[in-house]
């Protein structure tokens, strides 16, 4: 399945009752690449009141892993509405950070939800987002007279092949889409009469 991704960084500013918002938006592919931009900005901003983040690794759809943090904001207020902005946007593989200096003035539990997701959904509105098929790399072994029967099928399955080893047999190494994989598998077995192997490349 096929979803969305942030392709650059991103900053945007907000204001809200005389509070600023300050959003940036980064693509992160792991919680470790998230946390040390979290780091980053809680260093380059000391003296703000909240750093606030939310972040979900993969497609939003089925995340791999997703989490956020209000950071002394009332919870619920802050980093929830972030990621909700991001799962609806269907922006994955993305970390948003929103930097508070509070203005003098309580925006109040809802105030407070409205403006962290305006900065949120703000900084999406300015994004390129890109879509991207998570593949997989695999190797088919098959003997030579077989060999464009796979070939065939690998680009009727909009498989790319990568690299051809001519050894005692055939080895294809092909990049193909994951949600393809157990029906080329399958078909690969059944026009080769069992006589290919297929291995997901480590």
């Amino acid at each position: 399945m096929s979803y969305t991704i942030l392709a650059a960084a991103i900053e945007s500013s907000t204001e809200e009752k005389n509070s600023e918002f300050l959003t940036f938006l980064h693509p992160v592919t792991s919680r470790e690449e998230a946390m040390a931009y979290v780091e980053h900005y809680r260093k380059q901003y000391p003296d703000a009141n909240h750093v606030c983040w939310a972040y979900v690794i993969g497609n939003t759809r089925q995340p791999q892993t997703q989490a956020f943090s209000d950071d002394g904001e009332p919870s619920g207020t802050a980093g929830k509405p972030m990621l909700h902005v991001l799962t609806e946007r269907e922006v994955g593989s993305s970390l948003a950070v929103v930097v508070r200096y509070f203005g003098g003035v309580k925006l109040g539990a809802g105030g407070l939800v409205r403006a962290y997701s305006a900065a949120v959904s703000n900084a999406v509105g300015i994004a390129h987002l890109l879509q991207v098929t998570p593949s997989v790399h695999i190797n088919v072994w098959v003997d030579f007279a077989r060999e464009t029967k796979i070939r065939h099928l690998a680009n009727q399955f909009e498989g790319k092949i990568l690299q051809v080893d001519y050894a005692a047999d055939v080895t294809l190494e092909i990049s193909l889409p994951a949600a393809q994989l157990e029906n080329f598998t399958q078909q690969v077995i059944n026009e080769t009469a069992g006589n290919a192997i297929v291995a997901i490349k480590k």
